[in-house]
């Protein structure tokens, strides 16, 4: 099986990082499609099955597929595009990003397989932290299972204090600190080259199916 990734792959990103303009993009689209587009679509296509296995409330469409083109509306950086490649699966409970799910990112000199649930509202954030202080011994089981610890440490923004309203003297405090609940699995770019990324990536996903459990129980929608 050919590899779905290549280093034209990171070549691309290199030289977009450099050339961060809509001229340049327009010269290279094809460059785009064809190393970092059209490889993603055919992965995604190959994954649903497994990931129906892992969960069948994940979704492997297209997409999953961020798009190239930034949001520059709200920020000082009109750079027109991401200079990275991200693959979301998330559940289908969600409607963006921000949806709790599966996430595999490629960018030079940053490769990683992600998941959980990044920067949740506020009533989402609310309802997790109280699972665990409800349910901890569930919660150290999803966190601190061998099979997840192993392949991801938690990542993410955390408050520097105790969230309001929860004891700040509760054994599981620094659990409650975090604003991201997130496995991040750091990576060799070899891992996105390989012709087994599929399969791989579908076991890291499997690796931490506890903790997305958890997450999904926290929240009241099925896993």
């Amino acid at each position: 099986m050919a590899a779905y990734y290549s280093r034209e792959t990171f070549g691309f990103l290199k030289d977009l990082k450099r050339n961060n303009t809509r001229a340049w993009f327009a010269e290279n689209k094809s460059r785009y499609e064809d190393h970092l587009k059209d490889p993603s679509l055919r992965l995604i296509q190959d994954l649903a099955p497994a990931l129906a296995r892992i969960s069948p409330h994940l979704l492997a469409t297209p997409r999953a597929l961020f798009r190239i083109h930034r949001d520059t509306r709200f920020s000082k950086d009109k750079s027109p595009y991401k200079t990275y490649l991200g693959l979301q699966f998330r559940h289908r409970s969600g409607r963006d990003a921000h949806a709790p799910g599966y996430y595999f990112h490629i960018e030079p000199g940053s490769v990683f397989v992600g998941a959980g649930i990044w920067h949740p509202d506020a009533p989402a954030l609310r309802e997790i932290r109280e699972h665990i202080v409800e349910d901890p011994a569930a919660w150290k089981r999803a966190s601190r299972a061998k099979s997840f610890a192993a392949a991801y440490s938690q990542q993410g923004d955390r408050l520097s204090r105790p969230p309001k309203g929860f004891d700040a003297d509760h054994p599981l405090v620094e659990d409650l600190k975090w604003k991201d609940y997130i496995g991040v699995a750091e990576v060799e770019d070899a891992f996105a080259l390989s012709p087994d990324l599929a399969p791989q990536l579908a076991r890291t996903f499997s690796a931490a199916t506890p903790f997305m459990r958890f997450l999904c129980d926290a929240l009241g929608v099925p896993f």
